[in-house]
């Protein structure tokens, strides 16, 4: 299918060829009929493309903070290839899409096939998307209407913030197409409304729909216009919808704002606040957050469970459907917004002078005749059977950062590789050489070229993954951890036979630094204490999720238990973990864990999400027989009573490259796994065990 994509590195916008996406759980396939560009927002993301690296640094202080930070505890080289890669990553366009349903996902029963519907949706020609940011388009609303639905939604949420009453003023700043939209909503409410645009266009068009436009080019005082319209009362509320780095607006909005009024942020402004003008007023200010509750919760997004009407009444989809229910009643006009119509081969028509495109509303049309391909050929290539020949699932950071760049450096036959929405899959698929991108990974599990199969998904996604390439007779690479619960552990363990390979991603055994270490100190009964300055992650990420990511321990953690099991030449035997907090159980990522292995060995695992990020983020110590030897973020190496050895320096290297290698050279070759297949076991137990001491605050046996 053809979808339009963006470079963040170039800002060149392409209409790119990419997998049809296959429909998921709760989710609806639709094929687009109309989607419309939001010149403001995609405006923004094409400017910053096409920025230099210094502009880019400029606008994103934050980032530039985070890489500095990077620098020192990782070393230039690897952030500047972190960096790259970031910037190399694509970005699809759009979230204004009108389509018809054609797939309907398992546990969806509010859509059939054939209903025409309205999402958030990008530039494409299939879009998979959850049920709950899809809505029903009324009859008598067009598909072109419909398409300004996610938009007007924004507006709304806006609008329901600023919570105005019938015969309240209320000035919008900024009458692009958000603004318009939600003064003419406002106008529909029974407000009197000031539109403010330095636009005389957008102001003629406010004008026709009976909001009071002013320009300030013509010499207006917004300020003192507002001032005199309500007799020096001021508006009841503001909302903003403008775009621009200035502060003057926030300040022009508290300055004509009445006492204890409202302001809005819909758009993207300055904010240096002036205290003493918010302060007079008791002024309160909100910054609106997209297209209304739900927006960003995955729970909601992606799980498809709805709040409860009683209690959240305005949610992303019943917003949805209240716009499509005003553009019916015909309250809200907005046909008359369209300034172009363009069909989907001719896009370049609007992105390629965006930053000086006048238009309001434009609409991409679609053709009829598409049809849904889920894989595509994007290299020539072909690969024989026992000849290694590797398949991808997965294509997010660790694919494209990490594991990627190693492959390609060792020149692995990389024979497809698959992404849920089939861009980014497709991006890597270009840049490595990587003969089909698609979108539906079980296609990989009976294509015969494909010897191993490597697994990078989510936690959740792991252990069935795992089940259905075993079970098609491929060689499996897992990324930690190998699953998340002893009940997906053991479906993995009846199909696995020892005939093909089966390795999880615990590359810092692979390490030079740690092969080092382990050459030094033999297999002696030892000490080992590993800390890991994790760093904190927010905890609405799906990692803290149990079902979804297991927590940081089952994993993250699981990482030191191989590598400690990998130094001391024996497995753990049992395991006590405290962690810090008043409901440790939920969110356990300041934690230590002590381990007990069968040879008297014991290992400490410090995992810490609350240190500096500018202090090194792992260290490994290991005592044994009056020797000492510390390991620094797999730089530095030094030893202290070992004989002929004083230190090992390297660039960071946690053994990833030497992992793929032995891996590609096995398959390859034939062989026993790269890891012993009870490590591995006693290694995911010991995770679960883990766990499970923190519940019940005592040691636990393997």
């Amino acid at each position: 299918m053809k979808q339009i994509i963006q470079s963040f590195k170039t800002g060149e916008t392409i209409l790119e060829d990419v997998p049809a996406p296959v429909v998921k759980r709760g989710c609806v396939l639709i094929k687009t009929t109309r989607t419309l560009v939001s010149i403001g927002t995609e405006r923004m993301l094409v400017e910053f493309g096409k920025a230099n690296l210094v502009q880019k640094a400029m606008q994103q202080p934050d980032r530039v903070k985070q890489v500095l930070a990077k620098i020192k505890t990782d070393g230039l080289k690897p952030t500047l290839q972190a960096v790259f890669n970031k910037l190399g990553q694509p970005l699809p366009l759009g979230y204004c899409n009108v389509g018809k349903v054609i797939v309907v996902g398992e546990g969806v029963s509010d859509f059939s096939i054939g209903d025409r519907v309205a999402s958030n949706g990008q530039h494409a020609e299939f879009v998979c998307i959850p049920k709950n940011l899809v809505a029903h388009i009324p009859d008598n609303v067009t598909d072109e209407e419909a398409a300004f639905t996610v938009i007007g939604s924004i507006g709304l949420q806006g609008l329901r913030l600023c919570n105005p009453q019938l015969g309240e003023t209320i000035v919008v700043v900024g009458m692009g197409l958000i603004g318009l939209i939600t003064a003419e909503l406002l106008v529909a409410n029974g407000c009197r409304v000031i539109g403010i645009d330095l636009d005389p266009n957008k102001i003629a068009i406010a004008n026709k729909k009976g909001i009071i436009g002013i320009n300030p080019r013509e010499g207006v005082d917004v300020v003192k216009y507002v001032n005199d319209a309500t007799d020096n009362i001021g508006a009841d509320g503001i909302i903003i919808t403008a775009s621009a780095k200035t502060d003057e607006i926030i300040a022009q909005a508290a300055k004509m704002s009445r006492k204890r009024g409202r302001i809005i942020l819909v758009g993207v402004i300055g904010l240096n606040i002036s205290r003493a003008d918010f302060y007079e007023k008791e002024l309160t200010f909100q910054v609106s957050c997209s297209y209304g509750p739900g927006r960003y919760d995955d729970t909601y997004e992606k799980g498809g469970i709805d709040y409860p009407l009683p209690f959240v009444r305005w949610t992303e989809q019943r917003n949805f459907k209240s716009i499509l229910q005003t553009i019916s009643t015909g309250k809200l006009d907005v046909a008359s917004l369209i300034t172009e119509r363009i069909k989907l081969a001719e896009f370049a028509k609007i992105y390629s002078n965006i930053s000086n495109q006048h238009s309001i509303a434009s609409i991409i049309e679609y053709p009829e005749d598409s049809n849904p391909a889920d894989t595509i050929k994007v290299v020539d290539g072909s690969f024989s059977a026992g000849k290694g020949g590797i398949g991808i699932i997965g294509a997010g950071n660790f694919t494209s950062m990490t594991m990627l760049p190693v492959l390609g450096e060792i020149k692995a036959p990389l024979y497809s590789i698959a992404s849920a929405a089939g861009v980014t899959g497709t991006s890597l698929a270009k840049k490595y050489n990587i003969g089909k991108s698609t979108t539906d990974y079980k296609s990989m599990l009976t294509d015969g070229s494909i010897d191993l199969i490597i697994i990078t998904t989510r936690h959740n996604e792991h252990a069935n993954m795992v089940v259905e390439s075993l079970k098609a007779g491929k060689h499996v690479f897992v990324e930690k951890p190998l699953a998340l619960n002893k009940e997906d552990l053991n479906r993995i363990l009846e199909v696995y036979d020892g005939s093909k390979t089966l390795t999880v991603g615990f590359n810092r055994r692979f390490s030079p630094h740690m092969q080092k270490v382990k050459q030094l100190v033999g297999n002696v009964p030892m000490n080992v204490i590993a800390t890991m300055n994790a760093g904190n992650i927010p905890a609405n990420v799906w990692v803290h999720d149990m079902k979804v990511g297991g927590g940081r321990i089952v994993g993250e953690a699981c990482h030191y238990m191989d590598l400690i099991t990998f130094l001391t030449g024996s497995k753990i035997k049992s395991v006590c973990m405290n962690a810090m907090g008043v409901n440790p159980q939920v969110n356990s990522d300041n934690a230590s864990i002590l381990l007990q292995y069968e040879n008297g060995s014991t290992g400490v695992i410090n995992y810490f999400a609350n240190g500096s990020k500018s202090y090194s983020k792992e260290r490994i110590e290991v005592y044994a027989q009056e020797k000492t030897i510390s390991t620094d973020n797999f730089r530095l190496t030094e030893g202290y009573g070992v004989k002929g050895f004083t230190k090992l320096k390297t660039n960071v290297d946690k053994g990833h490259a030497a992992q793929f290698k032995l891996l590609v050279d096995r398959v390859k070759t034939g062989g026993a796994s790269l890891i012993p297949i009870d490590e591995i076991v006693n290694t995911t137990l010991a995770s679960f065990a883990a766990i499970e001491s923190l519940v019940k605050k005592e040691w636990v046996n393997i």
